[in-house]
């Protein structure tokens, strides 16, 4: 579990990172001469934490602490007041509606930006979750179009697997009551995973994964499916089960890619604990844990998200469903 101890070390290193400007990935679409590319302007509440998506999900990681521990407030709340302002957050919509912002983090960014919007749902600070809602509001649109669209699932490892977009998009669907989004992504999920089989566990991880390809489309499918049915699905599509599975090797932590398997290690941990794997889980979380805070900033920038993810989140039994 998410104890005291960590959650204030993990809190410590959100805090440095979504106001630590530099160094910075920019990834952004030039549509003329002479266009403005610092973080700030461009990006005046989520300029941290070297890139946007990782900059959201830090603040995410201080929501999810301060709801859990409230104490942490006198350190949390006077960072975050500045960035969780209506004009911060109108500047990032302006930029989502801007020629840049078409598909501009999709679509793990903007599942990040859904699950942030859960988490202050969940905290009740109605000033900071208002201020994003608009935001909020327009991606959960775009997330809905965009799933309800695509004819093929990303099942990649890494920013665009969409299994790990939907399972954050889904909480915030259920936290926020948006019916049309949660139909979309249930419907996509069966679409996309229902006839899939005997995953191929043994080819997993790739270099630079952060994510279990099989491990979060099983996750997703838990949620959409009612309990027998799933049983069976996981069955055909998990014959051997997961419980094997023994967490990745990081030769050097200091590379950007290969930082990504502490993750994997971590996003891991999440899904084995969901599905039932607990032993196995156990594993990932001893041998990624130490490497979440004070390490290279390759990693420290993004690493406690999925850390505090991987320790506070209900398994899917306890979550709240929608009939």
């Amino acid at each position: 579990m998410l104890t005291a101890d960590l959650a204030a070390r993990f809190a410590r290193v959100a805090l440095a990172n979504v106001e630590r400007e530099y160094p910075r990935h920019v990834a952004h679409l030039l549509t003329r001469a002479g266009e403005e590319l610092a973080p700030r302007k461009l990006h005046p509440a989520f300029y941290g934490s070297y890139d946007w998506h990782s900059a959201v999900h830090m603040h995410w990681t201080l929501a999810r602490v301060l709801r859990l521990y409230p104490a942490q407030s006198v350190k949390i709340t006077p960072v975050l007041d500045p960035h969780f302002t209506p004009e911060a957050l109108g500047a990032e919509l302006a930029y989502f509606n801007a020629a840049a912002g078409k598909t501009f983090e999709r679509p793990y960014g903007w599942a990040w930006l859904l699950e942030l919007q859960a988490e202050l749902l969940r905290l009740g600070n109605e000033k900071w979750s208002g201020a994003l809602q608009p935001l909020a509001t327009e991606l959960a649109r775009r997330m809905a179009h965009f799933v309800g669209g695509a004819p093929y699932p990303i099942r990649a490892g890494g920013h665009g697997n969409t299994a790990f977009a939907c399972l954050l998009s889904l909480d915030y669907a259920r936290t926020a009551k948006d019916k049309t989004l949660e139909s979309e992504i249930k419907a996509a999920a069966l679409r996309w995973y229902r006839d899939d089989r005997e995953a191929p566990l043994a080819y997993e991880p790739s270099l630079d994964d952060f994510l279990s390809p099989a491990l979060v489309e099983a996750t997703l499918m838990q949620e959409v499916m009612a309990p027998e049915p799933f049983c069976a699905w996981q069955k055909a599509f998990l014959p051997s089960g997961a419980g094997q599975l023994e967490p990745p090797t990081v030769a050097d932590r200091a590379d950007p890619k290969q930082s990504h398997l502490d993750g994997l290690a971590l996003s891991r941990a999440w899904c084995l604990r969901k599905l039932g794997y607990e032993e196995a889980a156990e594993r990932h979380l001893a041998a990624a844990l130490p490497h979440v805070a004070g390490g290279h900033y390759v990693g420290e920038h993004w690493l406690a998200s999925f850390a505090v993810l991987a320790l506070s989140s209900l398994p899917s039994a306890e979550a709240p469903r929608t009939p």
